[in-house]
């Protein structure tokens, strides 16, 4: 349940990751990890609620088991940089869709120093990683869905790629 969480911002981030599918839970995380107190690991998100220094990099590291190839074993994060700008579009999706500013999810202390620039991008309709996203059925490129008068991105007509 949400409920593991104290933070009302992690817990609310927490039910809707659940609500789509990826799977979250707690954890004791020993070591180092690449986000602090977060690791995808067997398609599933595990977090340490005493080391998460960012609840916003629950979404960006939830959109790498979303976009992640189906086929691939999950064994945590691609490094493939198609699914590195998947996983931000879909993570900004993901933050509007639960009604958090864009600044929760590219805070300060994370994109290495590129959390403004990725703010800016999407606030002008930048959209990086969202041809992907289309491609895999996940949503519509802005450009198509005026054409077909369908919703385009950030609307997501799926939330995991299959």
């Amino acid at each position: 349940m949400a409920d593991d969480f104290a933070d009302p911002l992690v817990g609310r981030i927490v039910a809707f990751l659940r609500w789509i599918g990826v799977p979250v839970e707690v954890a004791s995380l020993d070591g180092e990890t690449f986000l602090p107190g977060v690791v995808v690991a067997a398609g599933r998100l595990r977090v340490d609620p005493a080391r998460l220094a960012w609840p916003g990099d629950l979404l960006h590291e939830a959109g790498h088991v979303a976009v992640g190839d189906p086929a691939r074993p999950d064994d945590g994060v691609s490094d493939d940089p198609g699914e590195e700008m998947a996983a931000i579009a879909w993570s900004y999706a993901a933050a509007l869709e639960i009604g958090l500013s864009p600044d929760v999810l590219f805070h300060a202390g994370g994109y290495r120093g590129g959390a403004k620039a990725l703010i800016e991008n999407f606030a002008e309709g930048g959209y990086v990683g969202v041809p992907m996203l289309a491609m895999w059925g996940l949503t519509r490129e802005p450009h198509r869905a005026k054409a077909t008068g369908e919703r385009p991105y950030p609307h997501m007509l799926a939330w995991r790629r299959t």
